[in-house]
């Protein structure tokens, strides 16, 4: 396992790969951590917590629930209305965030995660 990435280095790195200002990819990785977090079930967010660096494990909210999946273009859609960036944007931001988790964390408890979500967001972590 590589070493653990800081937070702004982690945004930097998303910022990097996608586009995005520093600030859009800083508030299209919390988005988009929130949002995969709310879909999977709680022991298995807590997997995913593991392989998070530790400043960004604050952006997974704890919850007891059942998986509950749901399609990426709908993700796509309500984190576009809450960060205020064009579908395009966030698509493209959000393979950036998981792609730098991938390369900055042990990626098998990001692709166990992954594995309970519809195949979309598997592409998109490998885009």
């Amino acid at each position: 396992m590589t070493e653990p990435v800081d937070e702004k280095t982690f945004y930097a790195t998303v910022a990097e790969h996608s586009g995005l200002s520093k600030s859009e990819a800083a508030d299209l990785t919390r988005a988009t951590l929130e949002a995969i977090a709310g879909q999977i079930a709680g022991g298995e967010l807590d997997r995913l917590a593991m392989a998070l660096p530790d400043s960004l494990r604050r952006h997974l909210p704890r919850h007891d629930e059942a998986s509950r999946p749901k399609p990426l273009q709908d993700v796509v859609r309500d984190i576009s209305r809450r960060t205020n960036l064009k579908e395009e944007e966030v698509q493209r931001g959000m393979g950036a965030v998981l792609s730098v988790l991938r390369e900055s964390t042990d990626p098998t408890h990001l692709d166990h995660a992954l594995s309970l979500l519809p195949a979309e967001y598997r592409r998109l972590a490998t885009g």
